[in-house]
């Protein structure tokens, strides 16, 4: 019975990503802006729980005030797989939020992506990580890595990745008080759109520029400000159209001594940089 199957009723990351870099390198016919990035994975979680229901039904165990029922990313994903599948399974999806929303950590995504994974698994639809990848896409052009499920060096929109490795370093990350509107960034005329692609050893060797940092930094004073603070421990750098700001450290104990000076005057996480999704581990684990 399905209500017997393992993995209803445990509780499913959704992990946060940074981009690394940002670059602009052009722009396809329909208006979106072709880029280069890297997304990697941290160890900050949103946590999705999975009920069965009845009568076919997905619905959210605890709506999020605001926002309808039918528009939270999580519902419109489980109706997704069940629209392309022709599956009759309900669910019942409960979210735990630790992410901010807003900040450019990918939280909706991400929960996304846990819901189009897992229900997979646990309605036994078997269908392939690249269509899962492509019905992501549908949702969210960062719906796809979070399937993915690894560090990956992307491309086009963000959706054609490739695995990199790269060192799992502690980040400090701040949320300053701002909710950055990515379509009036990428609208903004001064916007750097042509900017000259790179490879993979280019960033390895340091070339970590976000073409969106310095019109984020006019736009919005508190993301500048909030630059300057972390600058003073490390090189601070905006992840993707922000509004978060990061800093990479070498070792924890750093790590946490800026997170405990910055906490008294900032919303501040600290975090661990991983090249493989805890998703996808706990997948491997055999859990379903």
């Amino acid at each position: 019975m399905q209500e017997q199957a393992a993995g209803w009723g445990e509780k499913w990351p959704a992990p946060a990503k940074l981009n690394l870099m940002l670059r602009i390198t052009g722009r396809r016919p329909d208006g979106y802006h072709l880029l280069q990035t890297v997304f990697q994975i941290i160890d900050l979680c949103d946590w999705i729980t999975f009920f069965p229901a009845e009568n076919g039904r997905v619905y959210l165990r605890h709506p999020i005030p605001g926002v309808l029922e039918h528009e939270d990313l999580t519902v419109r994903a489980a109706n997704l797989l069940k629209q392309y599948t022709g599956c009759s399974s309900g669910v019942c999806i409960d979210v735990e939020k630790n992410l901010p929303m807003g900040g450019g950590l990918g939280g909706g995504s991400s929960d996304a992506a846990t819901t189009l994974v897992v229900l997979n698994r646990l309605w036994n639809l078997q269908l392939p990580l690249e269509k899962l990848m492509e019905l992501g896409l549908q949702l969210g052009a960062d719906v796809p890595v979070f399937v993915y499920g690894y560090t990956a060096w992307g491309e086009g929109v963000g959706e054609e990745l490739k695995p990199i490795m790269i060192p799992e370093q502690w980040v400090v990350v701040i949320k300053p008080d701002c909710h950055v509107n990515t379509k009036q960034i990428f609208l903004t005329e001064e916007l750097t759109r042509d900017s000259k692609p790179i490879k993979m050893r280019d960033f390895i060797a340091g070339d970590w520029r976000n073409d969106c940092l310095p019109v984020v930094s006019r736009l919005y004073k508190s993301v500048s400000n909030a630059l300057d603070a972390l600058s003073q421990y490390a090189e601070a750098r905006l992840t993707g159209t922000g509004a978060c700001v990061f800093a990479q450290f070498n070792s924890e104990e750093s790590a946490r001594e800026a997170f405990s000076a910055l906490s008294q005057d900032w919303l501040v996480y600290l975090a661990r940089g991983l090249n493989v999704s805890p998703l996808h581990e706990k997948l491997e684990q055999g859990s379903v």
